[in-house]
């Protein structure tokens, strides 16, 4: 087999079974390995100590797929896939949207999965799950047993992999236009041809929960609001107006069909630049009791996190001067560069600049079938904070 040998030194992170190896830390590949094909990672000793797949063209040079010595076959997707979809099984028993593979948490590094119903759509984002696309389909289809799975394998992360964008049917038949699904009660359609991601915010299911209990008789803001998961839990907690606030023309219209099949009242709906928006209702001096803030991802690296900071203060100081006192403000990151420390800072300052005091009073993540490896902290994407705005006064 072909051999990746890392230069002195670099072996500690592998050895902590965190599962990448980046080019930097390569001293020289022995072979001529092809994209997405499986080679041995030694030491610059020669100590064996892992099975990666190789990505030539990427700075994550090579994904972990073992730490053992083993055949990387069907039979090992088949086994991953297997524990996947028991895990879910267990803790999500019923769940009939949810994320069904989570990639390196899983221990399928590239390979995310969700279900949407009798639909599973896969997104492969990684030289070694395309080189092994069909083999995880197959496994995907005989142990999930949907009736489509839809691939989506378009992500921005194909082109730092040197991979062309791949989408349709997989396997199965077309799925159903509309396709919905049904969250806790509320009736969601999904685009998964067209949607961002794949299709759906599946992340957010609790948090979409948690502002659904606490948004009785408030008046809602919902920003970068998307196809309204958000607006609709407020709206179907009873929720006395809702203001959704979005970019994109075409998340709005499908925003209020997904109103429409919760039958709900039609929530005010602006459409253009979230962050001057923000501005021309704190200019209008308008008031929310509760500001939901979920925005794409601002810094998909650490090399991004400055510039990504500044953009986070901005719309939480924004956020915070339109809360009225006893506001909860529901804030999020989705930036992989942007660690929970940092965050939690970042939404402090905003709240100091907004001249604010405010408690935390809930920290907020994915669920159960979006699972962080405890080596791979990258994992842990999405992060978010429940504020409370306790006394409008100016600080010292």
């Amino acid at each position: 087999m072909n051999k990746l040998i890392l230069n002195p030194g670099r072996e500690k992170s592998l050895k902590r079974r965190h599962p990448w190896v980046f080019s930097g830390a390569v001293s020289r590949i022995s072979g001529t390995p092809a994209s997405g094909e499986t080679l041995e990672v030694h030491s610059s000793d020669g100590e064996f100590l892992a099975l990666a797949a190789y990505s030539p063209q990427s700075q994550i040079l090579a994904r972990v797929w073992d730490w053992r010595r083993r055949d990387i076959d069907a039979a090992f997707f088949r086994e991953r896939i297997a524990a996947a979809l028991a895990l879910r099984a267990r803790l999500l028993p019923d769940c009939p949207a949810m994320r069904l593979l989570h990639a390196e948490s899983d221990g399928l590094p590239g390979v995310v999965a969700d279900r949407y119903g009798d639909v599973v759509v896969l997104q492969l984002s990684s030289a070694g799950a395309m080189y092994w696309r069909e083999t995880i389909a197959d496994a995907l289809f005989e142990l999930a047993r949907p009736a489509t799975i839809f691939e989506r394998s378009d992500s921005d992360v194909l082109t730092r992999e040197g991979l062309k964008p791949v989408t349709g049917l997989l396997r199965g038949f077309p799925p159903p236009a509309p396709l919905i699904v049904d969250e806790s009660g509320l009736k969601f359609e999904v685009d998964v041809d067209g949607g961002h991601k794949t299709g759906f915010y599946l992340d957010q299911r609790a948090n979409r929960s948690a502002v659904r209990a606490l948004a009785a008789n408030c008046e809602v803001l919902d920003c970068f609001c998307y196809t309204g998961g958000f607006s609709v839990s407020a709206l179907a907690g009873g929720a006395a107006t809702v203001t959704a606030m979005d970019s994109s023309g075409p998340a709005l219209e499908l925003l209020k069909r997904n109103v429409a099949h919760n039958e709900l009242a039609q929530p005010e709906c602006l459409e253009g630049d979230v962050f001057q928006m923000l501005r021309k209702l704190r200019d209008q001096a308008r008031k929310f009791d509760l500001i939901v803030l979920d925005p794409p991802k601002f810094a998909p690296t650490v090399a991004h996190a400055e510039k990504a900071s500044r953009a986070y203060k901005d719309i939480n100081l924004l956020a915070f001067k339109l809360l009225r006192p006893g506001g909860l403000l529901f804030t999020f990151s989705c930036s992989g560069g942007v660690s929970r420390e940092l965050f939690q800072k970042i939404v402090a300052g905003a709240a100091l600049d907004a001249g604010v005091d405010a408690q935390i009073v809930g920290h907020m993540s994915p669920g159960a079938d979006h699972p962080v490896a405890l080596a791979f902290p990258e994992g842990d994407y999405l992060k978010g904070l429940t504020c409370r705005v306790a006394i409008a006064q100016a600080c010292a």
